[in-house]
């Protein structure tokens, strides 16, 4: 397929695939919400089951000109409803899992329970970002923003496989994956992750990740920028056009994240990796096309 580098290519390419994805949306009862499920309903690339708030979601117009693809199931309260949309996936009559109105605590609560939820034994529970910067050619996927304070070398290693995968969703055949740091040069003795970087290279040199090139410590302009790369004189088959970058812990992460949002007016989608079916989680200060293209960067990963 052809590299995806941009949402509107995004969109243009599920809907043009022709594949509905099934989204159990939990309590839709919020505006941007039911308006990121209706315009994906409008681009033909999901079926929406709408678990709880039914009397709030079809008072809304836009979903009646999709009636064929529209279904409610009750649900006692916001719990029940997590409970109930997490089921779905559980059971394989869902694809993804959306958050709408309600605490993300509660959603969590239903996806990590050890005996009904949706994260496999082993599994790493993880956030993923896919974002649109100004001035950079191409998406820029970026893990762990919201989900691991302090990712340990194990979860580390499951982010790059996750980030890799879904960097493979999106066209591109062989990730160019930075591993961040404040510099270039190993610190263990202040920054003893650094020093297992070098192992995942290697992993991802042996095919661990599938096929993809990873490199580091880098920090964000050595990975992102050739000018700055050549500057300091060194040498890194990222080449300065990263695909994705694994920051080292969720300060990081989390910064760079409110950063591109705030100053650099940044397009941004997320999901948590690692689950059966991919979850959207919105804030509830997204915005209504972060929430749509999140929804969209579910749909091409599920």
């Amino acid at each position: 397929m052809e590299t995806i580098t941009n949402f509107e290519q995004l969109t243009k390419h599920l809907s043009e695939r022709g594949e509905r994805k099934r989204v159990a949306v939990v309590c839709a009862s919020d505006d941007s919400t039911q308006y990121a499920v209706a315009r994906a309903l409008e681009e033909q690339f999901i079926e929406a089951i709408f678990v709880g708030c039914k009397e709030e979601i079809i008072a809304n117009p836009a979903f009646a000109a999709h009636e064929g693809h529209v279904t409610y199931i009750d649900a006692d309260d916001r719990d029940d409803a997590a409970r109930k949309a997490v089921a779905l996936v559980r059971e394989g009559k869902a694809d993804i899992l959306m958050k709408g109105l309600i605490n993300t605590d509660n959603l969590l609560h239903a996806v990590l329970n050890k005996e009904t939820g949706i994260l496999p034994k082993g599994n790493v529970l993880t956030h993923i970002t896919a974002s649109a910067i100004p001035g950079y050619p191409k998406l820029l996927f970026f893990s762990d923003a919201a989900v691991i304070p302090y990712p340990t070398h194990e979860q580390r290693v499951e982010q790059v496989r996750y980030v890799a995968k879904l960097c493979r969703d999106f066209g591109i055949a062989e990730p160019r994956i930075s591993l961040i740091h404040c510099s270039e040069k190993v610190g263990g003795k202040f920054f003893p992750f650094t020093e297992r970087y070098a192992e995942i290279i290697e992993e991802g040199r042996e095919g661990q990740f599938g096929s993809c090139i990873i490199d580091g410590p880098l920090d964000l302009k050595t990975s992102c920028c050739k000018e700055s790369l050549d500057k300091k004189g060194i040498q890194s088959p990222l080449d300065g056009e990263a695909d994705a970058l694994i920051f080292p812990d969720i300060q990081a992460g989390n910064v760079f994240y409110k950063t591109i949002t705030l100053f650099c007016h940044a397009e941004t989608a997320g999901m948590l990796a690692g689950t059966m079916a991919p979850v959207v989680l919105p804030s509830r200060s997204d915005s209504k096309i972060c929430k749509y293209c999140s929804l969209a960067l579910a749909a091409i990963n599920a």
